[in-house]
């Protein structure tokens, strides 16, 4: 991702400083020379990080003279990391409230950029992001200088199930704007996205044509669409930009395949707009909504609890009906094959797990194995397996996959292996493939009380967003969590969960042991040499642990096959 690397220096800066003995002016300098170093490398103007430098010696000594470290080199390791950490988000922090659309209204949003910079796509992206919280979104294509502009966004929205217009005979630029906006007005749409023609600064007579499409459809804020491997570019198209379109806010795309970006940085400082999306991928869900504080965070590996509950509540809003009733048998501790399948469903919508385990703080590192592909593909054939099973099947707690002792009901003593070879038939797979599936639904079904009820992890992230809401920041240093904060959703974990999860190559009956609660030792085998055909990593139910921390959705995956 970009900016990765960027992240990676500066906390291996800071792990150096916490290993000298005593924090000296050297060693400030040091630290400051190591991170001032990485922001150039990542195409940050050297003015601002001549800036922020002296900003860092100045606030350090500042606190030191007036005693805030108490002498003690600790506390003034702890004041230097946040006077960094302070200045690393004023570089992305303009201090400018964005345009935000407005319920019953006709928004108008009008997108422009270089040429290349990912505008089409990330029109198809902002009308999905405020189509699924409840705006009427649509998009007009009023892009005529690119030969399949059009084509493009028809696909696109199309496959986004978002009405557009545009024409292919009308070369008028400002013309179709006009007409489109007009019609969707008209039409009652809240969130209307003109995208237009991709032009550089030096091209003269496409800006003046961009200013005569501002004119004509007025709209309530201009995005500029600004492609991450830039570099020092973006400063002067940026401003240039902005002299003509006066745009209100920034779109950074490609964040996921550069490893620089420090230009979209420059570009926030040079003309004081805010970035409001990041463009993350190429998927309609690939774009992530930007906050400074938590950016700078997870750029730092401290997690984002902001976006992670952003992720939450889009999943709520698209059903929120239904994810009340899923909470609700989550802390009962009833979650049928089918809840498992439909939570699986909508972890898939948000996006790579390996994201969402990176806004998590306090998760052990490389706690989510594989490549995202891996897990995609794995996810798809669970579903496809539950899309082979009866409704009776889909509908149970797994009993109708288990022989029970005809004279004590509620004794296993076999499995239905008619069911199993049903199922693995008609999903193309082997049986051990269904069992693999049923296990981890069994022990999704087992840690849903734990995890989901009064004191459980989730009402603890819960708490800990209600505590943060309306304040802009968390409650420690850089609006995030407390070690004190994450301690507690830690303790939260089924016991001894966390533990297995921290040390490398765990044992394996530990773990499940952690999940599975009161299992008895013939369970605990069957369980132990099914889970041995998944493959190591995190273990068959790690994955589901994952899931359950994503704010009651219950989707269970583990590394199976």
């Amino acid at each position: 991702m970009v900016l990765a690397d960027l992240g990676r220096r500066i906390n291996g800066a800071f792990a150096q400083l916490s290993r000298v003995p005593v924090i000296d002016d050297k060693a400030l300098d040091a630290l400051l020379k190591e991170v001032a170093s990485a922001l150039l490398e990542s195409d940050v103007n050297v003015k601002l990080v001549a800036n922020l430098r002296s900003k860092v010696k100045a606030k350090v000594k500042a606190a030191i003279e007036s005693g805030a470290d108490k002498g003690k080199d600790i506390n003034r390791k702890n004041i230097i990391q946040k006077a960094i950490f302070d200045e690393l988000v004023l570089l992305v922090d303009p201090g400018v409230e964005p345009y935000k659309p407005k319920k019953n209204h006709p928004n108008v949003i009008m997108a422009v950029g270089l040429q290349g910079n990912g505008k089409t796509t990330t029109c198809t992206k902002l009308a999905v992001y405020w189509q699924k919280r409840g705006l009427k979104s649509c998009i007009v294509c009023a892009d005529t200088f690119r030969a399949g502009a059009f084509d493009q966004t028809r696909q696109s929205a199309t496959k986004a199930k978002i009405p557009y217009f545009g024409s292919y005979t009308e070369t008028d630029p400002v013309s179709i704007a006009a007409q489109g906006v007009m019609k969707f007005k008209k039409e009652k749409f809240e969130v209307i996205i003109v995208d237009t023609s991709g032009r550089h600064k030096q091209e003269s007579e496409l800006f003046q044509e961009m200013v005569q499409i501002g004119e004509a459809v007025k709209p309530d804020m201009t995005v500029l669409v600004l492609d991450a491997s830039i570099g020092q570019a973006a400063e002067a198209q940026a401003k240039a930009f902005k002299e003509s379109a006066d745009f209100g806010a920034i779109i950074v795309t490609k964040m996921d395949g550069h490893a620089k970006g420090g230009g979209a940085i420059s570009a926030v400082a040079a003309t004081k707009t805010p970035i409001i999306f990041l463009g993350v991928g190429e998927h309609l869900y690939d774009l992530d909504k930007f906050s400074p504080e938590p950016f700078i965070s997870k750029l730092l590996g401290m997690g984002d609890i902001q976006g992670f509950m952003d992720h939450m509540q889009s999943i709520t809003l698209a059903n929120p009906e239904k994810q009340k009733e899923m909470q609700k048998k989550l802390g009962e501790g009833k979650l049928s094959i089918r809840d498992w399948k439909e939570q699986i469903s909508n972890v898939m919508s948000m996006g790579p797990l390996s994201k969402i385990a990176s806004m998590i703080p306090g998760l052990p590192q490389g706690m989510v194995e594989g490549s995202d592909e891996e897990t995609s593909s794995r996810m798809k054939r669970m579903m496809i397996i539950c899309d082979s099973m009866t409704e009776t099947e889909l509908d149970s707690d797994g009993s109708p996959f288990i022989v029970y002792d005809a004279k004590d009901k509620n004794k296993p003593v076999g499995v239905n292996m008619k069911a199993l070879l049903r199922v693995a038939k008609g999903s193309g797979c082997h049986v051990r493939e269904v069992e693999e599936v049923l296990c981890q639904y069994r022990m999704m079904s087992n840690m849903a009380k734990t995890v989901g009820g009064k004191n459980g992890f989730m009402q603890n992230l819960q708490k800990m967003q209600q505590a943060t809401a309306g304040m802009g920041r968390g409650l420690g240093p850089g609006g995030m969590p407390t070690p004190a904060q994450i301690s507690q959703m830690q303790r939260s974990m089924p016991p001894g969960l966390l533990q297995q999860m921290r040390q490398s190559g765990g044992g394996m009956q530990d773990i499940m042991k952690a999940m599975m609660g009161g299992a008895s030792e013939q369970e605990m085998g069957e369980m132990r040499q099914m889970m041995q055909q998944m493959a190591g990593g995190m273990g068959g139910g790690m994955g589901s642990m994952l899931q359950n921390m994503m704010g009651g959705m219950g989707g269970g995956l583990g590394r199976g096959r």
